[in-house]
């Protein structure tokens, strides 16, 4: 089992262990028993989940005689919402939870945010330990403490900064995630790969061509090269204010796109083609090489991940809906661009014309 510690700002009770291995859930009953965080432990889960590994997670934990409970919400981003929140903590105040109860997130990326911030405010705040059954969330949103909940102006308007107690990535969740999830993953992937390390477009690129993204081996290099990448950005910058803001590549375009497709395209269908748009940005204000371009839309391709906008899409609301990006700043909504590959910076705003310009030249 590998292992990779996250030290946030210095401070012990928000540092935290990333385990990452195969088939390791008798190994995260061992270590919550021996750690002694909580009296008692409740899964967080969606009822797709919960069907598949809900009672063999609970069996592997009480084997340790942790006192474990569940909770089930609906599954899929419409239940990323103050309402499901609230009926996450009154059944944790049914269930008799304290401030020595510990949420575990079984789940993916809306699991993990719904969890997350249900912890940060339930009785001031209790911990949370997360268990990413998805790609995206194994490489992603289950570290780093960003929290969310959607509302009817966006996604992630409301949330908070609350860092877990422990991240458990075991890649035989991995088996039974449907492929449209597991391409969703590998956007964020391919993001890491374009921001920080090229070599993981290359491994990439090698998987594809020998049929060998599902392999083992390769999902836990790639995860834990990932994980490396996000622990150090947020090691550096827990709060968002400076480096970490270089993880939002493609996610500016990408999460108008989401929400004015109405969340009919994933997350990552949305980010690949935001990074796609990023590149464009890139290429024609900065000087990003053509043939940097033209391989970012490539990989997204070769995965089965869309590098265009769909016809049907309106583009004066995609424009209307980056006028609420909550990264904005006054009336400057930054991008995440690059000069070349592995090296990302913040620009300081892009022209209206520019932008449309460039939108629509992505239109399918």
């Amino acid at each position: 089992m590998n292992r990779m510690n996250v030290n946030v700002g210095g401070k012990a009770d928000h540092s935290y262990g990333i385990y990452i291995g195969e088939e390791i859930l008798d190994r995260v009953g061992m270590i919550l028993a021996r750690d002694g965080r909580g009296r008692r432990h409740v899964i967080v889960t969606d009822t797709r989940i919960d069907a598949l590994h809900g009672e063999r997670v609970q069996a592997a934990l009480e084997r340790m005689d942790l006192r474990v409970d569940r909770i089930t919400v609906p599954p899929g981003e419409e239940s990323k919402g103050i309402e499901t929140v609230l009926t996450v903590t009154e059944r944790l105040t049914a269930l008799g939870a304290d401030r020595q109860t510990v949420l575990i997130a079984l789940g993916g990326g809306v699991v993990g945010d719904l969890t997350g911030f249900a912890a940060s405010i339930y009785l001031r705040g209790i911990p949370v330990i997360h268990l990413p059954t998805t790609l995206l969330a194994q490489v992603d949103s289950s570290i780093g403490g960003k929290t969310g909940v959607d509302t009817a102006a966006g996604k992630n308007l409301l949330g908070t900064f609350n860092q877990p107690k422990g991240v458990f990535i075991d890649i035989a969740f991995l088996r039974t995630l449907p492929d449209e999830m597991f391409r969703s993953g590998l956007a964020e992937v391919i993001k890491y790969g374009i921001i920080e390390s090229p070599g993981l477009l290359d491994d990439l690129e090698g998987a594809v061509a020998n049929g060998g993204l599902r392999e083992t081996a390769f999902l836990e290099r790639i995860i834990a090269t990932a994980c490396r990448i996000k622990k150090e950005i947020v090691e550096l910058d827990e709060r968002d204010r400076g480096l970490r803001r270089i993880l939002n590549f493609g996610h500016t375009v990408g999460h108008a796109v989401e929400a004015a497709s109405g969340y009919a395209l994933s997350h990552g269908e949305s980010v690949a083609i935001g990074m796609v748009a990023a590149a464009r940005l890139s290429e024609r204000l900065h000087g990003l090489p053509a043939v940097d371009v033209a391989r970012i839309a490539a990989v997204i391709r070769s995965v089965g991940l869309p590098d265009r906008i769909p016809a049907e899409m309106d583009l004066e609301d995609i424009l209307s809906r980056l006028s609420l990006d909550k990264k904005k700043e006054g009336g400057t909504i930054h991008f995440v661009m690059i000069r070349k590959l592995g090296t990302p910076f913040v620009n300081g705003g892009i022209p209206e014309g520019i932008l449309r310009d460039a939108l629509k030249g992505l239109k399918s």
